[in-house]
């Protein structure tokens, strides 16, 4: 199985931070927050890994090299004229993505930005007839709404719906991790089409035919999104 590192955001709201540094490279624990994703994704045996970048991207080739420190071999997808949001970039680094033998195996993908405890030895199989499958979290304080709800099927992997907008605003609500699961199929079906593509619709609308399955980490969790939220983590993993 391959890995994608997304890590071509500007990291608006982490400036002035990110006005010299990429926001992949920002420390956690003293570590880059990309090098948490590799040491796992390497631990886990996952070895071939592309990383797309735009912002400073230069100083993220610079650091991570070709990936041999930790025993894995990195591939960029460079995207020279801008960010191309989330699925673009995505389906810019399909060729990389694709496996030689199969190439609708399933590949992971990872936000540079989200410091997490997730296991990726843990990831899970995708049925036939199911494009990806996403890791959830609770609903954080910037994001109470939350992204998606998660419909229960007892023994088999649950089903990804979207958030009501009908009479049921019981239903509980989760937020997308940045984790996700995914056939190739998912996004070869948009290629030739809008280099900039935000994922979101994409998801709303697979989960919308039930063909996204769905489970929530048990591990910790933080999406690594301003200064504020930075500095709170490191103080909390050195305590």
């Amino acid at each position: 199985m391959k890995a994608m590192i997304l890590a071509a955001g500007r990291g608006e709201r982490m400036r002035p931070l990110t006005d010299l540094c990429p926001k992949p490279l920002l420390k956690v624990a003293g570590i880059p927050l990309i090098e948490h994703h590799i040491i796992k994704l390497a631990a886990a045996g996952i070895t071939d890994i592309v990383i797309n970048h735009a912002w400073l991207g230069e100083q993220i080739e610079q650091y991570l090299g070709d990936g041999s420190q930790w025993q894995v071999n990195i591939i960029y997808s460079p995207e020279t004229n801008g960010a191309l949001e989330t699925a673009g970039g995505i389906i810019k680094a399909l060729p990389l993505l694709a496996a030689e033998e199969d190439d609708n195996e399933a590949f992971i993908v990872v936000n540079a930005d989200v410091f997490t405890g997730f296991d990726f030895t843990e990831l899970s199989i995708l049925s036939e007839d199911c494009l990806a499958h996403l890791w959830l979290v609770e609903n954080p304080v910037h994001n109470k709404k939350g992204d998606f709800s998660l419909v229960d099927r007892s023994n088999l992997p649950g089903l990804l719906s979207n958030t009501s907008t009908g009479c049921d605003h019981n239903k509980k609500t989760y937020t997308f991790s940045g984790i996700g699961l995914y056939r190739y199929s998912f996004f070869q079906q948009q290629l030739g089409g809008n280099d900039i593509l935000p994922l979101a619709p994409l998801l709303k609308q697979a989960a919308g035919q039930g063909k996204i399955t769905a489970s929530v980490l048990s591990s910790s969790w933080t999406d690594v999104g301003t200064p504020q939220r930075l500095e709170q983590l490191n103080l909390g993993l050195q305590s």
